[in-house]
């Protein structure tokens, strides 16, 4: 497949959506009961993949070969190729952009299918889709938090598309470590105006010459600040002035210097940005401003950031979504050896080899088991936001704040091995820049990086998730896991569950291990953070799949081998069984080796790495 050739398919993201989450509960909740029904969700997600199809994919070329250009001054300093415009303008018309954000408007779709539209977004470019998305997330803080008056002034050119929106955190000095920021905000006579001065680096689509304006969320100490993340505040900072009125003013001293030359998505501006330096930036608190050296700033942007790292998991599933559906395309088509049962036969394809089926189940049972990882961790959002209940908003809530370092660091992680899959299922060709995994690869690395790396995930996995509310949800996420496992068993399945039921004891034996070195052995606790969240990550991944696989056994009985949908079906359940029984083990060697406990990556002299 090369780069503008869109082969995604729906057929299990509507299964996910329709057939196995409960749309039903959904649509019966007061925000969605009067204007959506379970039908409403092909005609969005057809129109979605027309686009992907038809608009966004074939603009991925230039994306990938021409890129942002940075051009320098400040009304357009970075330049973005000519398609871009169309491709924005499409998607904001047709309402799948960061009109999504407003969560408070009457007649908001479900918040669990923009999922899906993300998803098929990214596998048509995963740079492209950054024009619009950060946009959406910072939205949503300044929904929350911002003054009533304010929000009127920035947020329906947001929500319309003809102003963009960034986060910025990141400093070339605090990257991991946030609290070291050193980006000032200093207090002016205006109650809520703050003059800004510093430096950020790596924010994505901080610029470019789609929109008119570009809103950013600065992270920014006060000059009594406290240190490290409780001294920090953030604010609005519009790159031109926003007026009373709506209107644009004068250029609000917001340069960028330079764009980021990076391995992939080259179609998205990656902008250092500095903040004030002819003294005369300004932005407003968002919220109240600090007292006593407190700002409110982390935990503000922890509501985008929660957002981003769910956003984070489905741009890696939509990236390596495609590489699989291009190697799936590929080893349809590519004649090459002869089959291991008929040497002396004529060459076969080579989706009829062995090894080549295993490399493909293998991404397709990924991909679905991640799907299911994410979708049901939106609709937990949705529950949480909207659930007739405070009780089921709040459990919803809690599930939600468990599977999300899951959802956005195993599977940024599985996307990275997943194209290198597509790559190898490609032969030689998978190398060439011609074929689409090749960028996808590139592409697709970014994601373990952005939002908190990997283990920054695991640490809140492993840490504070582990024990928030004294450890109460975590029970309940796992006693659900384990009740599953326990009272749905079938005969078609019986050496699934037997699997799973191996796999969560083994689970529990690597929980209660991490339980123990939380006080005993703190480095042991560090150096298996990565694989213990894995773990965690297969063991609800191997449960949302079995119960798939139910489902998708009971409508095979009931359509039988001739339906349409047969074939479907058929390939459901075998993604299930090989994801179970093949993914899911992984976890009795993690928890062999935290057995083990060796240190000899702790013990090594430094001079001995070499």
């Amino acid at each position: 497949m090369p780069h503008d050739n869109y082969l995604y398919q729906t057929r299990d993201i509507k299964f996910q959506i329709k057939e196995w989450l409960d749309i039903d509960k959904i649509l019966s909740l007061d925000a969605y009961k009067d204007y959506y029904g379970a039908d409403d969700f092909d005609a969005i997600c057809d129109v979605n993949y027309k686009i992907c199809r038809d608009v966004i994919c074939p603009a991925n070329k230039d994306s990938d070969e021409i890129g942002m250009k940075h051009v320098g001054g400040n009304e357009k300093a970075v330049i973005s190729p000519d398609v871009f415009k169309t491709v924005y303008n499409t998607v904001i018309e047709a309402g799948m952009g960061p009109g999504f954000g407003d969560r408070q408007v009457e007649g908001r779709m479900p918040l669990y299918w923009y999922a899906p539209i993300l998803e098929m977004q990214t596998g048509a470019s995963p740079a492209i889709v950054m024009l619009w998305c950060l946009t959406q997330g910072a939205t949503t803080v300044l929904q929350y938090n911002l003054s009533q008056e304010l929000q009127e002034r920035f947020l329906p050119k947001m929500y319309s598309g003809e102003w963009g929106g960034s986060m910025c955190l990141t400093e070339p000095g605090a990257g991991s470590e946030v609290g070291a920021v050193t980006t000032r905000c200093f207090p002016t006579d205006t109650p809520g105006l703050w003059k800004i001065k510093g430096q950020k680096c790596f924010i994505t689509t901080g610029d470019w010459d789609g929109v008119e304006n570009i809103i950013h969320l600065v992270l920014a100490k006060d000059p009594d600040a406290k240190p490290g993340t409780a001294g920090i505040s953030c604010l609005v900072v519009p790159k031109f002035w926003v007026n009373e009125d709506g209107s644009l003013g004068a250029w609000n001293d917001v340069t960028t210097t330079g764009i980021e030359h990076k391995l992939g998505i080259h179609g998205s501006a990656t902008c250092s940005l500095a903040f004030g330096e002819n003294d005369n930036c300004y932005g407003w608190m968002i919220g109240d401003g600090p007292v006593d050296g407190r700002g409110k700033g982390m935990a503000q942007m922890f509501q985008m950031m929660n957002e981003e790292r769910i956003n984070t998991g489905i741009f890696s599933l939509g990236a390596f979504g495609a590489a699989y559906y291009a190697a799936l395309d590929y080893a349809k088509a590519r004649v090459q050896s002869k089959k291991s049962t008929d040497p002396k036969g004529p060459s076969v394809r080579i989706i009829e080899h062995e090894d080549v089926r295993r490399m493909l189940l293998l991404q397709k049972s990924v991909m679905e088991a991640c799907r299911a990882l994410l979708y049901s961790s939106y609709y937990y959002i949705d529950l949480s936001k909207e659930a007739a209940t405070e009780e089921e908003r709040e459990l919803a809530e809690d599930f939600f704040m468990i599977q999300n370092p899951l959802g956005k660091a195993y599977i940024s992680d599985m996307a990275w091995q997943m194209c290198a899959e597509a790559i190898q299922v490609h032969g030689g060709y998978g190398f060439m820049e011609e074929y689409a995994p090749a960028s996808l690869a590139r592409d697709c690395k970014i994601y373990s990086l952005w939002e908190g790396t990997n283990f920054i995930q695991s640490q809140d996995f492993t840490g504070r998730k582990f024990t928030m509310k004294k450890g109460e949800p975590f029970k309940k996420w796992l006693a659900e896991i384990g009740d599953f496992i326990a009272n749905k068993k079938t005969p078609e399945f019986a050496a699934e569950f037997a699997m799973m039921e191996r796999a969560f004891a083994s689970f529990n034996s690597i929980v209660d291990m991490n339980a123990a070195w939380t006080t005993t052995n703190k480095q042991l606790k560090q150096l298996f953070a990565t694989r213990i969240m894995h773990a965690a990550a297969r063991v609800i991944c191997g449960k949302l799949m079995l119960d798939q696989g139910l489902l998708a056994a009971s409508k095979l009985a009931e359509l039988g081998d001739s339906h349409f949908d047969a074939n479907f079906y058929k390939g459901k359940i075998a993604s299930v069984k090989f994801y179970i029984m093949n993914v899911v083990p992984e976890i009795f060697g993690t928890e062999e080796a935290m057995k083990a406990a060796d240190t000899s990556a702790i013990d090594c002299p430094e001079d001995a790495f070499m």
